[in-house]
């Protein structure tokens, strides 16, 4: 291959640089991004940087010297537009194209909107530029904060507001929030971390839509209404409701889309030396939307693009983290639905604590509670399991 061309200049996209160099791949490599920043980091902007504990440079993914080593060239601020499977041809929005042998698609997730029009103080927090507005209002005095959505986006951005002395309401539509990920009663633990923060839960009711001040098109939020009658007064809104792969770039390109790009379990679509990663991928039917698998799928995806199929497939125990309320969560494995949980250290009252998910067959998962030591060696058996 004498050209490669990442679109997404993401952890994943530069993972994928990064893994191609290692590989031994020499030729021209073309980064592109969307947004006009070089890659950084994501998990920070819900925590440390809207606290304002931690600043832009802190957030970089790379210096000038590892970018001089990767001799990239970096197309930042312009948005890939198509992809002409044929001849590997990316096309951009500003009407440049860029052929290639090989493209690497990890353009990643946008935030899932609410329905209905766009209000001043409605904010997502997926991107810096997202974490930007939300940190320059919430320096702008106490505001009523009401989240959308439980889950960890959610919770963390939740925990942020609270801790700069906000008032904070989250609303989770399921009876209680990441009930999907960590079943009833790791999940009624999580409950309990708002309560113990200062926050507001409301639970089992959706959102049935926004109030504004009544200014027209473009007017303020100033409350949200939820699905069983009441409505809760709000200067702020954060929605944190998931995520849609970044896919429409790639309509008539004959790419299989459904939920991301499908992939095999080497990341490998059904094109030839096109392959996906991050979040934006749906490798062996599923997409995953976390650091570390925006940081292993590149690898394995990068050594099948340069050997033209798949010689490598993923493997690897799925892990997450999450920080809330000064409370450090982290989970690995798979949860089936079926496993009985055992709190193997500590106990969940003390706050901190090791939880097992068994069934038959052993282990399948942990979570830990502020218990890293004790997690780090299950995850390791996970692993080797």
């Amino acid at each position: 291959m004498r050209t490669v061309t990442v679109v997404g200049a993401s952890l994943a996209g530069l993972s994928a640089a990064r893994a191609l160099r290692a590989e031994g791949f020499d030729g021209r490599l073309v980064v592109i991004g969307a947004e006009q920043h070089l890659p950084y980091d994501r998990p920070p902007l819900s925590k440390e940087f809207l606290t304002g504990k931690a600043d832009e440079s802190q957030l970089a993914l790379s210096d000038d010297e590892e970018r001089a080593e990767l001799d990239a060239e970096w197309l930042l601020g312009v948005r890939a537009t198509g992809l002409d499977a044929r001849g590997r041809t990316v096309v951009l929005a500003d009407g440049r194209t860029v052929a290639s042998d090989g493209v690497v698609i990890a353009t990643g997730a946008r935030a899932r909107p609410l329905p209905g029009p766009w209000l001043r103080g409605v904010h997502t927090l997926r991107t810096l530029d997202d974490a930007r507005e939300l940190r320059d209002r919430l320096t702008e005095g106490r505001h009523r904060i009401v989240v959308v959505g439980g889950g960890f986006i959610g919770a963390e951005t939740a925990s942020s507001c609270a801790a700069l002395g906000h008032d904070v309401t989250v609303v989770e539509a399921a009876t209680l929030p990441l009930m999907p990920q960590l079943g009833r009663d790791m999940a009624e633990f999580c409950a309990g971390l708002h309560q113990r923060g200062g926050v507001r839960l409301v639970c089992g009711t959706g959102v049935a839509g926004l109030r504004d001040d009544g200014t027209g098109d473009g007017g303020a939020v100033t409350g949200v209404a939820l699905a069983d009658g009441r409505v809760l007064p709000a200067d702020l809104v954060v929605v944190g409701i998931g995520a849609v792969p970044e896919t429409g770039w790639l309509s008539g390109s004959t790419l299989a889309v459904d939920d991301g790009v499908l992939c095999d379990d080497g990341g490998v679509t059904a094109l030839p030396q096109v392959v996906a990663v991050g979040d934006v991928a749906r490798i062996g039917g599923v997409r995953h939307e976390h650091w570390t698998s925006a940081t292993q799928q590149p690898v394995v995806a990068a050594r099948n693009l340069l050997a033209g199929r798949t010689v490598e497939h993923l493997g690897g125990t799925p892990y997450f983290w999450s920080d809330q309320y000064g409370a450090r969560i982290q989970f690995a494995g798979r949860r089936h639905g079926g496993e009985t949980v055992r709190i193997a250290e500590g106990s969940p009252e003390e706050g901190s604590f090791l939880a097992l998910y068994e069934d038959e067959s052993g282990t399948t998962a942990a979570l830990a509670v502020d218990r890293p030591r004790p997690f780090m060696r299950v995850r390791r058996g996970l692993r080797m399991g």
